[in-house]
């Protein structure tokens, strides 16, 4: 009996250890993992840099100094705000990256496209060889 638990661990593991390894699997961890660092970075960018030279006019009109005090009645617009920039500028970073791939994409099927109606120069020379040959022997049979 202690060795088909033993199997069955051992195939329970080996089926883990197959699904770990599907190419699927280990492109989702990298996808968030790159996802994850990315959004770091944006998030410093609107944070740091667009929210600031966005939202500085009306912090200055409301007289607070941090998103999180510029507020009407206990509602905090001003995190609200920066959530939208957030969001909006992570949206527009998304659309140019599908974008350049989308361009990539059209390009590397023109090339593909064009290399199959580029014909092979050896293949080319082959031809035209293996013509004169046939001419060749046709002159030569008819004399």
């Amino acid at each position: 009996m202690v060795r088909r638990g033993t199997q069955a661990a051992g195939g329970f593991l080996a089926g883990f250890r197959d699904f770990i390894m599907r190419g699927n699997v280990v492109d989702l961890a990298v996808a968030v993992i790159i996802g994850a660092a990315f959004s770091k970075i944006v998030d410093s960018l609107v944070a740091d840099i667009i929210t600031p030279a966005i939202l500085n006019p009306a912090m200055k009109a409301a007289g607070v100094d941090k998103l999180a005090d510029l507020s009407a009645n206990g509602i905090q617009y001003g995190l609200f705000l920066a959530a939208i920039l957030n969001f909006l500028v992570i949206a527009f970073c998304i659309y140019i990256l599908v974008q350049a791939f989308e361009k990539a994409k059209k390009r590397m099927i023109r090339e593909e496209a064009l290399a199959e109606e580029t014909p092979d120069p050896a293949t080319l020379v082959q031809e035209r060889l293996t013509n004169s040959i046939e001419r060749l022997t046709q002159v030569i049979e008819n004399k």
